[in-house]
């Protein structure tokens, strides 16, 4: 039994996740904003769920964009053993459109709040020598389509983030991994943050149309039931990561419409892999088993 700690589970991953690893006999300690205001019906839910099948879901409070809601939160757990860093939220739009605060937001909530979750349970893992971190990031973080310019810094900041303290804490004994879904049935969508210079708009009709359309192409996949859409698939590699030995993690694991992607990762492994020999650090590639 593994003692779990995932952000975000007021819908999509999060929720899926804590549901799912609690029936597999772990601890799991679910968390999310407004659990007494927009959330409180989940919440409950999650509470009921633990009560009526005997399993270990403790509902906490926490905006991984505030270090005082973080540090309250972590303070009501027990030890970690695995953080999984779900939270997380989309904006959608020529970067144009988004005034310099708004993208600061993205990437507070994308990757600032990672750091804030890791940091405050990291302490504890260096003190047991053990521990695994999974950063939920995106196809997204590994290449750029227009209109989301602004979401894709965010999860390319997560994957330098991500990538650095998997060196960093692999000689600690904790391992740092990358999930990278495509699109899947969430609300990601229907959650997106517009930017609010809309008069800039205008110029980008051609973006507005491309934006709509891979929309559109996304939503038929959903419906058609032909394309690996499934939320759970997500939720059965976090498992998978869980259950494998340490030391025998992979840095990066793509999750469904991956548009090729995966196949950038198997051609630049190589050459990340030839840059930390080359550094002398090829040891740091996640811990030792």
């Amino acid at each position: 039994m593994k003692t779990i700690l995932i952000t975000g589970c007021s819908s999509g991953f999060g929720l899926d996740a804590a549901g799912t690893l609690a029936r597999r006999g772990h601890r799991v300690y679910a968390t999310m904003r407004a659990t007494e205001g927009r959330n409180a019906g989940v919440a409950r839910a999650l509470r009921e769920l633990a009560a009526s099948e005997g399993v270990s879901i403790t509902v906490l409070e926490m905006d991984v964009t505030s270090d005082a809601s973080v540090e309250r939160a972590v303070a009501e757990t027990d030890a970690v053993d695995v953080l999984i860093n779900n939270a997380g939220r989309g904006y959608g739009g020529p970067v144009e459109s988004f005034t310099g605060d708004e993208i600061l937001a993205q990437l507070d909530l994308n990757v600032v709040g990672t750091a804030r979750v890791a940091n405050a349970v990291l302490p504890g893992m260096r003190a047991r020598g053990d521990g695994l971190i999974i950063q939920v990031s995106s196809v997204a973080g590994r290449g750029a389509f227009p209109g989301f310019g602004v979401y894709h810094a965010s999860k390319w900041g997560l994957e330098g983030l991500s990538e650095a303290m998997r060196y960093e804490l692999a000689p600690l004994g904790i391992d740092v991994v990358l999930v990278e879904p495509g699109p899947f049935e969430t609300s990601f969508f229907d959650n997106m943050v517009d930017g609010s210079r809309q008069q800039a708009m205008e110029a980008y009709g051609h973006v507005g149309e491309f934006f709509g359309g891979f929309q559109s192409m996304v939503r038929e996949l959903f419906e058609s039931g032909d394309a690996p859409t499934d939320a759970h698939l997500v939720v059965e590699i976090f498992e998978r990561l869980i259950d494998m030995p340490k030391g025998e993690r992979p840095i990066r694991t793509t999750a469904g419409l991956d548009f090729g992607f995966q196949a950038l990762n198997d051609a630049t492994d190589p050459i990340r892999r030839a840059a930390l020999e080359a550094m002398g650090i090829a040891d740091w590639d996640g811990p030792r088993g």
